[in-house]
């Protein structure tokens, strides 16, 4: 008998087996949209880090800016003038506006001076990083500090 001249019945355990032997379309389409979904969670995890990185750098180096500007004031020989200040400073590759406001305190003898620091191409009033800092006879001079050794003070 020929192969060609009448095929056989093929029963029906064998049609399942057949089947089963690969995936079909759907499958392979349903399957890929599922690995790009997840992809896109991982590429946005990855930008949402490099982003944080950003933000966190320039926080840090506005806030020592800003600490920078602290000790100046605080290392005057003068007190400094109550009103308001602002100028523009290159640090670290970028440009930063920084503002300090200078202020009368409850005591007579002291200054309290807010310093805001923000990229200088942020919208005006935008600060990254603030600090506050004193100035005056009722902590010690500048270049001298009453605490000794072992954290006792100085008797004057």
């Amino acid at each position: 008998m020929s192969r060609l001249a009448s095929p056989r019945p093929v029963p029906p355990a064998e049609r399942c087996e057949r089947r089963t032997r690969g995936f079909t379309l759907i499958e392979v389409l349903a399957a890929l949209v599922i690995i790009g979904l997840g992809m896109l969670g991982v590429i946005q995890a990855v930008i949402q880090a490099a982003n944080n990185g950003t933000y966190l750098r320039e926080k840090t180096l506005a806030h020592w800016i800003a600490m920078n500007l602290v000790t100046e004031r605080r290392l005057m020989t003068a007190p400094p003038e109550v009103g308001t200040s602002s100028d523009m400073i290159d640090y670290a590759g970028q440009r930063w506006r920084w503002t300090v406001k200078v202020s009368e305190t409850s005591v007579e003898s002291m200054r309290r001076f807010d310093v805001g620091v923000g990229l200088a191409d942020a919208p005006e009033g935008t600060t990254l990083a603030t600090a506050i800092g004193f100035y005056g006879t009722a902590i010690a001079p500048a270049g001298t500090s009453n605490v000794l050794g072992r954290g006792t003070q100085q008797s004057q």
